[in-house]
């Protein structure tokens, strides 16, 4: 049997260790286990106190630390992934997801890690309305944190992890047809001027579009894209997710046509006022511009269409991966494989060895051959 009180302060002027209207810390006292206890808790809340005694008395035993609120448990969470450095946008991404979780914690009168149980976990994700492929970037960001709890020594075990990540099917990743760059490049020709500058705005969209499609960079990358990482027909390729540099070459017509809409340090951005703000306008553009010419997909079909027209000529997935600034070839294996070249041949060769070195003799029968 555990027992809190309160350790006043001498600025306190309650003496009564059963007053708990105070703000002065909270100590526990009794036997758990067959061991006598007295421990200051650290704590100066009583609800927050009562939770860690039961939790103790619930397991049996004291836990190595004593841990904060879901909310502060929150902020040293994401405390930590900046520290780690953590990219912006990753970090909008953990916020928003985390927000929600809080939300719905504050609904339920859930307020410490401790009631946080395999039934609250699974009651939580049944409510979810997303896509499949969203609950499962949900799902390994709610891991993420409450692993930090784990190692943190906060919690015992990990309950997000106990829970299945839904059935994704995959499907193909589909680049662009021939076809389809032609009428976009044509598109640009009758795209009315609009934007920052207020002309050529067609033209900013081909050097865009080609830059994409021939250099395989991400969207952010390539608005953020700098002359000073473009030399001899070549793009420098420094990924931010894997900091891997690599030298891609480009066709003379795109690195001319960037050259041609460049005012700056950049070639797809001012330089003034945030990157995300800029990226969004591209992707405006974009849309526009695939609606006017009649073709149906997303700016990261560009992306696509650089992978698939190497895969197609033989190029190593592994290779290809490097390109695409992937840590693990089998990021580009998941999205990619059927247009593996060498991963076709291979299957056609292993079906032709099942065929006979000699053509079969049929006899003919009543009713047909056989």
């Amino acid at each position: 049997m555990l027992t809190l009180f309160r350790r006043h302060l001498k600025a306190c002027p309650h003496t009564s260790r059963n007053y708990r209207r105070c703000k002065c810390p909270i100590s526990v006292e009794g036997t758990l286990g067959g061991v006598e206890i007295r421990k200051a808790l650290d704590l100066t809340s009583w609800d927050a106190a009562q939770t860690v005694v039961r939790e103790w008395e619930v397991r049996g035993k004291m836990t190595g630390a004593i841990a904060p609120s879901i909310e502060e448990a929150i902020q040293q969470f994401e405390a930590d992934c900046i520290a780690r450095g953590v990219r912006d946008s990753t970090m909008v991404l953990i916020r928003r997801v985390l927000a929600h979780f809080f939300a719905w914690c504050e609904g339920k009168g859930l307020r410490r890690l401790a009631q946080i149980t395999i039934e609250e976990a699974r009651t939580y994700r049944a409510g979810w309305t997303y896509a499949q492929v969203t609950a499962v970037k949900k799902l390994e960001r709610l891991r993420g944190f409450f692993r930090f709890c784990e190692e943190s020594g906060w919690v015992e075990r990990n309950v997000f992890a106990r829970i299945k990540s839904p059935v994704v099917k995959q499907k193909p990743t589909m680049p662009f047809t021939d076809d389809e760059m032609e009428r976009m490049l044509a598109a640009c020709d009758e795209f009315p001027n609009k934007g920052v500058y207020g002309f050529d705005t067609g033209k900013r969209l081909k050097a865009f579009i080609l830059c994409l499609r021939y250099s395989g960079l991400r969207r952010t990358d390539a608005v953020s894209l700098s002359s000073a990482r473009v030399s001899d027909g070549k793009i420098f390729l420094y990924t931010q997710k894997t900091g891997t540099p690599v030298w891609v070459p480009v066709p003379p017509f795109v690195v001319d046509a960037m050259e041609a809409v460049r005012r700056g340090e950049y070639y797809f951005w001012t330089g003034n006022g945030g990157l995300k703000a800029a990226t969004s306008s591209w992707d405006r553009g974009v849309r526009k511009l695939m609606k006017l010419a009649g073709v149906k997909g997303h700016i990261h079909m560009f992306r696509d269409t650089f992978a698939v027209s190497l895969l197609l000529k033989g190029t190593p997935i592994e290779d290809v991966a490097i390109l695409l600034g992937h840590s693990d070839p089998k990021v580009t294996w998941k999205s990619y494989a059927p247009f593996v070249k060498e991963r076709q041949e291979r299957l056609e060769e292993r079906v032709r060895a099942t065929w006979p070195e000699e053509k079969p003799k049929f006899k003919v029968i009543e009713g047909g051959a056989s």
